[in-house]
């Protein structure tokens, strides 16, 4: 809907608003959203819910080397909206079998007044769990790139709200830390914030500020800086290698469209969890046959799980364990082609130790296929994966594990397409680590079935860090963007009190606690961490059997960031809970009115009475169940639950 300037000339005379000023807005299908956009000498926006402010008024525009900035004395030539409503089927079903895509897109085409006369389009859409935003630009009268210093773009927040920040302090990070609950005001010039950032508006409204469909453009953060009103969130664009904070983001000739700035929003903190706006967000399916790209878990012979050697031996163990649980996968982690990040690896060759054939055609003859560790430098050098890639489909490769990227930059960001892009072209599947979040891309790309950039499961080793607490805080925050390789399994539970740094590795929660994370974490590709000795034959490796990666539907039933999480999520006719807490235990009721009609048999696995001083020890239970059953879940400090749900035939 466009306001037109001359129709409220006299209104806006009466609140000294300039008289050239132009105001549009754009609301979601169900009209209970709405982002406006403002030019009224300066590009600014604002978003609403049910008519309350969500982001206040913010910035717009950019910053160039060698040219005036944009975002003020612009005027709309063109303004334009369209509906889309459409449902597709995703390759990789993270949590729903079909998903909705359904928004109001407005087009916003602008042009400077005077001077340059540069052009940049402004595209809203607006969803009914969220808004999107993104930026169009084009060539200029000088040939050659055009080099972007700072996007302008800000968020404004409502006085008094909390967020989880996630402070990275560097460009060139993992993006593996903390999410932890500060006021919003707390944020100063030093704050580098990695995203999804959550932020509680009050205690029925939430928001996340994250990004989708990153293409030759640099990642954003979060902080303030010297050249924005010290109330709003600036973006922090990563710099290009060798570029410092107020140096070059990112480079362009003929146009560039920006990722898109995401607005997720909810009246609960689950909400957020079961929204599909980021898949949305990205382009359709871009592989023209994927029924090769297959999910499901993955044994693993990483030295989490004790020390394991890289030999012909221990690789057929954990080909054994993937064979006796029925996973589909085993990952053959470092040194498998010797040393490594070094001018001399060769990642189309094994070690001398292993003979790769007959690896191979163990894993075959067990129904298993394998996938690779490769570090990045290895990789790129010399364009290394153009002669990897076709070899590794010939050995029969499911998957390459790629690690120690570390950076988001426009250049990074352009090599992850392009290695995905190649490994689509040989079927292989990708998991990126030492990655940075995920954006949708699993849309466009299936084969780039799940990352890390997470502070998962492997920090238990050697550090403290991987607390209850922040376990069920994830699913909250990291977790909105997308597929995260947390790499869960660990079956060496203690409490925190006998928790130590040691070899095999230590998990301070409870098994069942353990168990919810196959649930409530989003990965179609689950590696499991643990030693085969520690899996076989223990309480709850019967629940790793049977437990998928990938789902129908998805329910948040209860949770807050930090204290505890209850998901429901659906697989054929079978319903799956996964619960965790932190700390603290919990006796909660969980309605299963998400049933259809009919029975159940609900079979449980629960910490034990004495869970709390035994993390290991769990109890399981039957019982017949249906819609109208509320379930009395109990957990004990720093434990968890699990059930599949079957309907009785």
């Amino acid at each position: 809907m466009k306001i037109a300037a001359c129709y409220f000339t006299l209104l806006a005379a009466c609140f000294s608003t300039p008289l050239y000023s132009q105001t549009y807005s754009v609301q979601s299908p169900d009209n209970n959203i709405t982002i406006e956009i403002n030019n009224s000498g300066t590009l600014s926006y604002t978003i609403k819910k049910d008519h309350h402010p969500v982001i206040l008024p913010s910035a717009l525009g950019f910053e160039f080397k060698a040219e005036p900035a944009m975002g003020t004395g612009m005027e709309v030539i063109s303004d334009s909206i369209h509906t889309v409503n459409e449902t597709w089927e995703p390759v990789i079903k993270s949590k729903h079998a079909k998903i909705v895509n359904h928004y109001n897109e407005m087009t916003l085409q602008l042009v400077e007044k005077s001077g340059l006369k540069r052009r940049m389009d402004l595209i809203c859409r607006a969803y009914n769990d969220g808004v999107a935003f993104r930026y169009k630009l084009y060539s200029s009268q000088v040939i050659g790139s055009r080099e972007i210093t700072r996007e302008n773009t800000s968020f404004r927040l409502p006085s008094g709200a909390k967020v989880w920040l996630e402070n990275l302090k560097s460009y060139t990070t993992s993006q593996e830390s903390e999410f932890l609950p500060v006021p919003a005001d707390s944020i100063t010039e030093q704050t580098l914030a990695g995203l999804p950032m959550l932020i509680e508006l009050q205690k029925n409204n939430y928001i996340a500020i994250t990004e989708a469909n990153i293409d030759n453009y640099p990642g954003f953060y979060i902080g303030k800086d010297n050249k924005t009103d010290t109330a709003e969130l600036a973006v922090k664009l990563s710099p290009l290698k060798g570029e410092k904070e107020d140096g070059v983001k990112a480079r362009f000739e003929n146009g560039l469209s920006t990722p898109w700035r995401v607005i997720m929003m909810g009246s609960r903190p689950g909400d957020l969890i079961t929204s599909e706006l980021i898949q949305n967000l990205n382009e359709p399916l871009a592989i023209k046959d994927p029924s090769w790209i297959k999910p499901g878990l993955s044994a693993w012979d990483h030295w989490w799980s004790g020390e394991v050697k890289m030999d012909m031996p221990t690789i057929f163990r954990y080909i054994d364990l993937a064979a006796e649980m029925g996973w589909p996968y085993m990952l053959i982690d470092w040194q498998w082609y010797g040393p490594f990040n070094t001018p001399e690896a060769d990642i189309t060759k094994a070690a001398p130790q292993l003979n790769m054939p007959e690896i191979l055609s163990y894993a075959k003859s067990k129904n298993v296929r394998c996938w690779l560790w490769i570090y990045s430098s290895d990789v790129n050098r010399n364009n290394n994966f153009e002669k990897a890639f076709p070899l590794y489909e010939q050995w029969g490769i499911a998957g390459i594990k790629i690690d120690f990227m570390d950076r988001d930059d426009q250049e990074m960001v352009n090599w992850y397409r392009r290695i995905i892009q190649k490994a689509a072209a040989h079927h292989l599947l990708v998991d990126f680590h030492g990655a940075f979040k995920p954006d949708g891309i699993i849309r466009t790309y299936p084969n780039m079935i799940t990352r890390e950039g997470v502070m998962g499961e492997e920090y238990s080793k050697f550090s403290t860090r991987i607390t209850p607490r922040h376990n069920v805080t994830l699913p909250f925050t990291r977790m909105l963007a997308g597929q995260m390789d947390y790499t869960p399994g660990g079956f060496l539970n203690v409490t925190a009190r006998d928790f130590k740094k040691q070899s095999p590795t230590l998990v301070m929660n409870t098994r069942c606690a353990e168990l919810s994370k196959f649930v409530i974490y989003e990965s179609p590709f689950m590696v499991n961490c643990e030693h085969p000795d520690h899996i076989i034959g223990q309480p709850g490796a019967d629940f790793l059997k049977l437990v998928p990666t990938v789902w129908d539907d998805i329910r948040a039933l209860d949770g807050y960031p930090g204290e505890f999480i209850i998901l429901a999520k659906k697989s054929g006719d079978d319903w799956f809970i996964g619960a965790m807490t932190n700390e603290k235990g919990r006796k909660i009721s969980i309605p299963l009115d998400f049933l259809s009609p009919g029975k159940y048999e609900m079979e449980c696995w629960m910490d034990d009475k004495d869970a709390e001083t035994h993390p290991q020890h769990i109890k399981q239970s039957k019982r017949t169940v249906n819609a109208t059953t509320v379930y009395q879940l109990e957990m004990a400090g720093s434990g968890g639950f699990v059930a599949r749900i079957r309907p009785v035939k």
